[in-house]
């Protein structure tokens, strides 16, 4: 069972989706843990770097009269880089309750005409009011907004500088998705690495499931060809035709060499078996023919001599029926190899095989109990099942003692269906029972019930219906029954009937 599970296609298919679902998952946590420890380090280097650049500021606001006119432009250019923009604000001792700032120095620098705009701009994005907190409680801080479009995410630091006895406020402004090509501002998976990464794995897992796809649309052709050859619809083999995966070619060559060799032995085994009959039969017919004169030149009260001729012409009976019988067999072996295996209703089937036995059954008053279920099918080549039923039927009445009954049962699972069929006879020694289905074996008793001496007996009954049930997919079950008796129970896969 586990060789059979770890060895399937399907199973493997499952675990192979299973890992596509998972590592993605699984990586993209580790690369989003690992882009937010980064963005920490990004957020504190630029808070660093802020803090640095207040240190530098602050000897020279200590010389600064805030009273006089100021323009601290050129001292913020000393410290500017692309992508950062620098403000100094300060604000007046008499202004801490309103809030107020004023605008002293950028890097880039601002025209006068739009300094009132970014005041305004400042103060509608909540910064004023967090400014006159860093200033009264002298804490540095930080803060995200959106511009105006909505489009662009700042990153702004906030650092107090204290100067003799004044506050002001140095603020660092950085486009947050910009600043060392970290995911800051926006989700990891907007990130442009994530969806470059995210491509090539849906184009990997979509050329996975296209080979997937490919492979079983190949084999259900193979399967469907087998099926066309098992049907008899095929009449030559169509493997090769029919695959249209270059690495199968050569399986659909070997299987299309396998159907040719199986149809060649199949019809060698029927002319064989055609040839042999015929070669045993004509001798045998001109014994019997020469035996006519003979048998009426023997005086009618010469009983040594009519003895003697009964007995030729049982020998000559028998001959001709092992002929038969080995005529028989080796059409029914060509048949397993080769013959249509059609979808068949077994209650028809069952039904006929009793009607066939019913002179037999009345005879030695044996009673038949059909229990069948309708609308059970099977593959099945034509009389290979009937032969196997026939031959267990016959078994069975064989064993049976007179008033007793021979019960045929039919029932199916989803996928299987059982045919049993139970005697109310003596049964089998159970150290007997593993030998049934040998070749030549008999458990027949020489007197008795079973002994039937009006048949000759081959021990090949069993062995047969072994062989046409295997043939087919199925097995062949036996057991005494609790009570007394013995059951047959031909198991074989279902057919459903669409």
């Amino acid at each position: 069972m586990l060789r059979r599970l770890t060895a399937s296609l399907t199973l493997k298919l499952v675990v192979l989706i299973g890992l596509f679902v998972a590592l993605p998952i699984v990586l993209y946590g580790q690369f989003e843990s690992a882009d937010s420890q980064m963005r920490a380090l990004v957020t504190r280097a630029i808070q660093d770097r802020s803090a640095l650049i207040a240190e530098a500021l602050a000897p020279v606001l200590r010389d600064t009269d805030p009273a006089a006119p100021m323009n601290m432009n050129r001292e913020l250019e000393k410290y500017a880089s692309s992508g950062t923009v620098l403000k100094l604000m300060y604000q007046p001792p008499a202004a801490r309750s309103a809030s107020r700032f004023f605008l002293v120095g950028s890097a880039p620098p601002l025209a006068p005409e739009a300094v009132s705009a970014e005041l305004e701009e400042l103060s509608q994005r909540g910064l004023l009011q967090r400014l006159s907190e860093a200033c009264t409680w002298n804490a540095a801080d930080e803060m995200r907004y959106r511009r105006a479009d909505g489009t662009v995410e700042l990153l702004t630091s906030i650092i107090p500088i204290r100067a003799r006895g004044n506050c002001w406020i140095l603020t660092t402004t950085h486009v947050a998705s910009d600043f060392l090509n970290t995911s800051i501002g926006r989700p990891y998976w907007e990130t442009r690495e994530v969806r470059i990464a995210a491509a090539i794995y849906l184009v990997g897992a979509m050329l996975a499931v296209l080979v997937a796809l490919g492979m079983r649309l190949s084999l259900r052709r193979f399967r469907n060809v087998a099926d066309e050859i098992a049907l008899g619809r095929a009449v030559d083999a169509t493997f090769v035709e029919r695959n249209t995966v270059p690495e199968l070619a050569g399986v659909a060559r070997d299987f299309d060499r396998l159907v040719h060799e199986l149809r060649r032995v199949s019809r060698e085994i029927r002319q064989s078996a055609e040839d042999n009959a015929h070669a045993f039969k004509t001798p045998l017919a001109a014994v019997q023919s020469a035996l006519r004169p003979v048998r009426r030149a023997v005086p009618e009260d010469d009983s040594r001599a009519r003895r003697a001729l009964e007995i030729v012409d049982s020998s000559l009976a028998r001959l001709l029926g092992l002929v038969n019988a080995a005529q028989r067999h080796d059409m029914g072996t060509a048949d397993i190899i080769d013959a249509p295996r059609m979808p068949t209703e077994l209650a028809p089937l069952v039904e006929e095989a009793a009607r066939q036995v019913q002179e037999i059954l009345a005879a030695r008053e044996i009673g038949l109990v059909l229990k069948l279920e309708r609308g059970i099918a099977v593959r099945t080549a034509a009389g290979m099942l009937e032969a196997a039923l026939q031959a267990v039927l016959e078994n069975a009445i064989s064993f049976s003692p007179g008033g007793t009954a021979v019960t045929v049962s039919l029932h199916a699972s989803t996928d299987t269906v059982e045919l049993r069929v139970e005697d109310e006879g003596p049964g089998i020694d159970p150290e007997k029972i593993e030998r049934l289905f040998e070749r030549y074996f008999s458990s027949r008793p020489d007197d008795g019930i079973g002994s039937d001496r009006s048949v000759k007996h081959s021990g090949l009954g069993l062995w047969i219906v072994r062989r046409n049930v295997e043939a087919l997919g199925g097995q062949v079950k036996v057991a005494n029954r609790p009570s007394h008796g013995f059951s047959v129970t031909m198991v074989l896969p279902r057919f459903v009937i669409h």
